[in-house]
């Protein structure tokens, strides 16, 4: 049933208001979302987002009057994107906050006839509770089964579906007789507008850590480069400077009448090594465990001696 007029200016007037107090937008995907599914992340969303759905004609056209009513507003990329079953999530918080509640709101569903699989199905080995008398079922699949406790068992764990593969009639009654549900459906992150600014959702998936493990290879390669060529840069300094006082610490240990203080340091180790032995460790620590292990070894000893007398010889080379 169409809508009426009223009901029609209701939701322009509120699609034109969302986009004029938001300035982060998730553009989701909802196929095979219910209206209950839909109506609890709603609710998982209050106080931090709004989520509105609506005919793609519509929004296209909520979009193009406020962009004629705000010209310059850079909401002009949604248009675009009012393609399919999709809807909008409207928020000012914090993107990954309502990425996570959006993406928790998932309910499982059966393979049914037709479906698009979203990702693969693999039925584990094992019993599954169906008399002998449906093992053609089985072979019609290419599943290897075995007759196991009066039930049909299988023995390989078995790739039945593969993502993006339309569901056939025989997959499906076998997933229904094995009471296997493969399928999670929920809101489907395809893009994000933030303050202008459209990108894909998988942008998200890059965290901080990430950024600084990027930054941190990039700053060797360029360092590495830099030194390579011979051209001074700011990442390749530290490294020229620790060289260039490794070939004065060279020259320097080579001459006997010039140093400097921190080449003295040097200097005294290669003179004489064992002041600097043990600098790690207390100063009594490694005598005491080497009287401990030599106390040990002597006790060793000590119990085999009656070892040798159980055989009846003591010089070790009799027959006993």
């Amino acid at each position: 049933m169409p809508l009426s007029k009223e009901r029609k200016e209701e939701y322009f007037s509120k699609f034109k208001e969302l986009l004029g107090t938001y300035n982060k937008i998730f553009v989701v995907e909802v196929d095979n979302v219910g209206s209950n599914q839909l109506q609890r992340t709603r609710i998982d969303l209050r106080g931090k987002a709004e989520v509105l759905m609506g005919k793609n004609t519509m929004m296209r056209k909520c979009v193009r009057e406020f962009v004629e009513e705000n010209p310059g507003s850079p909401c002009e990329q949604l248009e675009a994107l009012c393609r399919g079953n999709i809807g909008f999530v409207f928020t000012n918080g914090d993107l990954g906050e309502v990425r996570s509640v959006l993406e928790s709101n998932v309910s499982p569903a059966p393979a049914r006839v037709g479906a698009i699989a979203p990702c693969d199905v693999i039925i584990p080995k094992g019993p599954t509770g169906c008399d002998p008398g449906q093992t053609a079922f089985f072979q019609t699949l290419q599943i290897a089964t075995k007759i196991s406790r009066g039930q049909i068992e299988m023995t390989n764990d078995t790739q039945l579906i593969t993502t993006g593969e339309k569901v056939n009639a025989s997959q499906a009654a076998i997933l229904q007789k094995l009471n296997i549900e493969p399928f999670t459906y929920g809101l489907v992150l395809k893009h994000v507008y933030d303050n202008g600014s459209l990108f894909s959702a998988k942008v998200l998936d890059i965290t901080d850590d990430v950024l600084a493990n990027m930054f941190g290879k990039a700053l060797s390669m360029m360092a590495s480069l830099s030194l390579a060529l011979g051209y001074p840069t700011q990442a390749s300094v530290p490294h020229s400077i620790a060289n260039a006082f490794k070939a004065v610490l060279a020259v320097t240990l080579g001459c006997d009448n010039y140093s400097f203080a921190t080449a003295d340091i040097y200097k005294e180790y290669l003179a004489d090594p064992s002041k600097f032995a043990g600098s790690g460790g207390g100063g009594g620590g490694d005598g005491a465990a080497a009287a401990e292990e030599e106390a040990v070894v002597e006790e060793e000893e000590e119990m085999e001696a009656p070892a040798v007398d159980m055989f009846g010889g003591d010089g070790g080379d009799g027959d006993y």
